[in-house]
């Protein structure tokens, strides 16, 4: 059957999805077969068994399932200065303190610039040396802003 996935608690490891049937159906991360982690409004396939469901897959044909990995390494790299990569993951505090402090720091002789600068090609090559699941497991279900 195919459904959407309606919420998901990375805590807890556990979830609903709403099935083509209009009935809900909780899962854990158990019963994931997809790869990469669940995430809320994701499509998938799954069997609903004794009100639950189980064996559930992702379809790529579905929702966006979230950021990925090397476009956040790439504007981490290209764009880090600015926190572009932040807004990307969906930290928005954190974007706009990377893009004052860069901004700002050419006021006092760029320094403050090349050290954001500097934490952006970390960060960059801390996306790109996860795999996909820690990479999402990490920076969008952990809310992982920083390191």
């Amino acid at each position: 059957m195919k459904g959407r996935v309606l919420s998901w608690d990375g805590s807890a490891r556990s979830g609903i999805i709403s099935g083509d049937d209009g009935n809900r159906y909780p899962f854990t991360l158990a019963e994931w077969k997809a790869g990469a982690s669940p995430v809320a409004g994701a499509e998938v396939d799954f069997v609903g068994k004794d009100g639950a469901a189980s064996e559930i897959y992702f379809l790529a044909s579905g929702t966006n399932a979230g950021p990925n990995k090397v476009i956040a390494a790439l504007l981490a790299f290209f764009l880090g200065g600015f926190g572009i990569h932040k807004f990307y993951l969906g930290y928005k505090k954190q974007g706009l303190i990377m893009l004052l402090v860069f901004l700002l720091g050419f006021i006092l002789a760029g320094i403050p610039s090349m050290i954001i600068g500097l934490i952006s090609l970390v960060e960059c090559f801390m996306y790109i040396s996860k795999s996909d699941e820690e990479f999402r497991r990490v920076y969008v279900d952990g809310h992982k802003p920083w390191f």
